[in-house]
């Protein structure tokens, strides 16, 4: 059976998630197998694994730094907000039912059986699991009917490491208070205190570090400074969603939809050296990019509204087709819808059996499909070739013929199907292609002008895609490509996985983490 040990935090966005990854990362350097372990995870940006289950990008990444292809038992129970009280819980890769957050927390418990089932499973095939828990152990208010923090450690006997952020000031607090309010018994489960995201002179807070082991009777068994690393961030506290502005030659905008999901998808655009890719939420942040992304969504129908009603929607149908001007001068953005984003694209959207707001919604009208919705959900792995042959683009066809096909292996997660409505198929025949084919012989999505529209996530992480799309934008502004490399994504992932890793070795007692497990070394 493995030994474990558990990190907790103080809050959310401490940096339990990434300090998970660090040490699934370290203990397998050292020769350890290892896997990561969530019982409950709260996140929008989902990952399909290959026996076609649903888990938490967060575990997804843990899993890659432990080397392990990701599972669903490292993540038995996800909750995807679909408003403000309520979400689709999955357990154990599957969808269960849609819940307010009032009758989920009256059944939890009954989840147990499960948890315990997963986590033992791989507790029998590993030597360490690293366990994260979820916001705070401290919410008083949560305690008795706790299944992810320190209801959790009591259930696998986990000692555990308790985690404060240092960024945004008050971390003795955090830790001092955190522990006050815990009972005795969950005290005694602490073994240790991580002080997270430091920036400055050690010597400086050294006195703090002695009062507050002085006050708390634990030990501060690290100091991490603050690390910039490229690894897929959980949810919406994500600092990446922040950005808003960058100095590259190619501007990509994404939307920063209210229910936005998925957008590790985009991650990898990032990485290519010329393109800026920021969020945007109004049409005063919008300006003129290059390429307009509308991203997933928990709530396709909610979040079109909301494009609807700020003014959005409207604006990038301007710039896509209305503004004379910009057709003129053929500096049109390029369009991508992925999933949800690829369905309000569209004509229409049909909710019939109420899977999300009920009833019709026009789309936005650029690309030739209608989408129905259906209670039942689509999740799977895929592999597809893309339709890279030729790119319509500023009303011109660009022949590709000569490159060789783009293969990407990505995932479906929506609740909708989307089909050309046959009017449109015979107008347009000429101008409508598939995004993209799949190993199945099904088409995938849609390219219709300079619109492009897909269901599949994960798209980018083949960096031929990737260079694909910065080929085309870079040569409507006349920016030489031909000496841009292919990245390997698998590369750059775990290069950053050693990065956080080295860091983290570096700055906190390994040992002691060692002793605290009890395995001798």
């Amino acid at each position: 059976m493995a030994k474990c040990i558990m990190v907790q935090g103080t809050m959310s966005g401490s940096g339990k998630s990434l300090l998970v990854t660090a040490l699934c990362r370290i203990f397998t350097q050292d020769g350890y197998k290892v896997a990561p372990f969530k019982s409950q995870n709260m996140a929008l940006n989902s990952y399909i694994t290959n026996d076609g289950k649903e888990m938490g990008r967060a575990q997804v990444a843990q899993a890659q730094a432990a080397c392990k292809e990701p599972d669903a038992r490292m993540n038995p129970i996800l909750l995807k907000p679909t408003s403000d009280v309520g979400s689709q819980v999955i357990v154990n890769g599957e969808v269960y039912g849609q819940y307010k957050a009032k009758d989920y927390f009256r059944i939890k418990k009954s989840f147990i059986p499960d948890i315990l089932k997963a986590y033992n499973s791989l507790a029998d095939e590993n030597d360490i699991i690293v366990i994260e828990g979820a916001g705070s152990p401290a919410e008083i208010n949560l305690k008795s009917d706790d299944i992810v923090n320190m209801g959790l450690a009591k259930l696998v006997d986990a000692p555990v490491i308790l985690v404060g952020d240092i960024d945004p000031g008050g971390v003795f607090a955090q830790l001092f208070g955190t522990v006050g309010l815990l009972e005795d018994d969950e005290k005694a489960r602490i073994k240790g205190m991580v002080i997270n995201k430091f920036r400055g002179d050690i010597d400086i807070l050294k006195p703090g570090i002695k009062m507050i082991e002085e006050k708390t009777n634990l030990p501060v068994v690290g100091t991490i400074p603050y690390t910039n690393v490229d690894i897929d961030d959980e949810d919406s506290l994500s600092g990446r969603l922040n950005t808003t502005s960058h100095d590259r030659p190619i501007d990509i905008a994404i939307i920063r939809l209210p229910k936005i999901s998925n957008f590790t998808d985009f991650a990898p655009l990032e990485e290519h050296p010329m393109l800026g890719v920021r969020y945007v939420s109004r049409v005063s942040e919008l300006g003129n990019p290059d390429m307009i992304i509308i991203p997933g969504s928990k709530s396709t129908m909610t979040d079109l509204l909301w494009m609807r009603q700020n003014g959005l929607e409207a604006q990038i149908q301007k710039l896509c087709y209305m503004n004379t001007e910009y057709v003129a001068n053929h500096i049109q953005p390029l369009i991508l819808g992925v999933c949800g984003g690829y369905q309000m694209l569209g004509n229409m959207i049909s909710d019939p059996e109420g899977a999300e707001s009920g009833g019709d919604m026009r789309g936005m009208g650029l690309l030739p499909i209608d989408t129905v919705f259906a209670s039942n959900k689509t999740q799977t792995r895929v592999t597809a070739v893309v339709n890279n042959e030729s790119a319509f683009v500023d009303g011109q066809s660009i022949e590709k013929s000569k490159e060789k096909p783009i293969e990407i292996t990505g995932y479906e997660i929506h609740m909708g199907k989307s089909h050309i409505s046959e009017k449109e198929k015979l107008n347009d025949s000429n101008k409508i292609h598939p995004f993209a084919k799949l190993s199945d012989g099904r088409d995938d999505g849609l390219v219709y002008g300079n619109v492009y529209g897909t269901y599949l996530h994960g798209l980018f992480d083949n960096g031929e895609l990737v260079k694909y799309f910065a080929e085309i934008l870079m040569n409507r502004k006349g920016i030489d490509a031909s000496q841009i490399e292919v990245m390997d994504r698998d590369k750059y992932r775990n290069e950053q996985y050693n990065i956080l890793a080295d860091v983290v070795r570096q700055n906190m007692d390994i040992d002691k983490l060692y002793e605290i497990m009890g395995i001798d070394r």
